[in-house]
């Protein structure tokens, strides 16, 4: 049954292999899954100008996010897709064309290849940002465009430059690839990159955020990463602490 569970899923995706074969679909895919992410904390950020029952649940309730704020981070990250992650997407997909498999994974395999992929992105992108944060050139040239708002919202995510926009995305696109990833698995692996990237930054601390769900304070959120955005001397990794509790840069409060 376990083996036989993601096939008619995967069946469905593989009716549209032309989509998801096209060199185009990876930007696609990582923009329209991105904004799709953004819409409801930004829907949040609307209905908490008016409700103060929602405001309590900001991370900085003096912040408010501004139309103009909104289009600039929008005219950032698209740029950055269309001038930097496009070209090379488009000639991944010229000298290395996708192939899609006839079986789905079994579910307990795709689970296990996606947790795997999250804990090394969580390590590169903490051994990354680290780095960046020490060496002051770098933060000044490429890191400091993230840290422009000392407040997180959701569409902060991606205001990066294009350098970091290009690092990162190289860790969590080339990951799956090297461990040998089945198509579907990475799908999972970027759509849950995805929305834990912007639940990092949505600037809210909500009952039912991942943190809360994951035991033993193993797991920052939005939480730990506001605190960075505060305060960039701790909390560097993205997800889990165990990396800034090792090197003593975690902090809770």
């Amino acid at each position: 049954m376990k083996m036989m569970m993601l096939q008619p899923l995967w069946d469905l995706l593989r009716g549209h292999s032309s989509l998801l074969l096209s060199p185009l679909f990876p930007v696609l895919f990582s923009l329209g899954g991105y904004l799709t992410c953004c819409l409801p904390y930004l829907l949040l950020d609307l209905l908490a100008l008016r409700w103060a029952s929602l405001r309590r649940y900001k991370l900085q309730p003096q912040s408010s996010v501004s139309w103009a704020s909104v289009r600039s981070c929008l005219s950032l990250t698209l740029y950055n897709h269309l001038v930097f992650l496009l070209p090379i997407t488009l000639l991944h997909g010229y000298l290395s064309p996708a192939h899609l498999p006839d079986q789905a994974p079994p579910l307990p395999r795709l689970l296990a290849q996606v947790f795997v992929c999250l804990l090394l992105f969580d390590f590169q992108s903490f051994t990354w940002h680290l780095l960046h944060h020490r060496v002051p050139w770098l933060y000044r040239t490429f890191h400091k465009v993230h840290h422009s708002s000392s407040s997180t919202w959701a569409l902060t995510t991606e205001a990066t430059g294009a350098m970091e926009t290009l690092s990162l995305g190289f860790f969590s696109g080339c990951t799956p690839v090297l461990l040998g990833l089945h198509p579907l698995s990475q799908l999972g692996f970027f759509l849950l990159n995805i929305w834990l990237s912007v639940e990092d930054h949505c600037g809210y601390d909500l009952p039912w955020a991942t943190h809360r769900l994951v035991p033993l304070h193993l797991y920052g959120g939005a939480p730990h990463h506001d605190l960075h955005h505060l305060n960039s001397s701790c909390n560097y990794a993205p997800y889990f602490t165990h990396w800034d509790r090792l090197i003593g840069t975690l902090q809770t409060r």
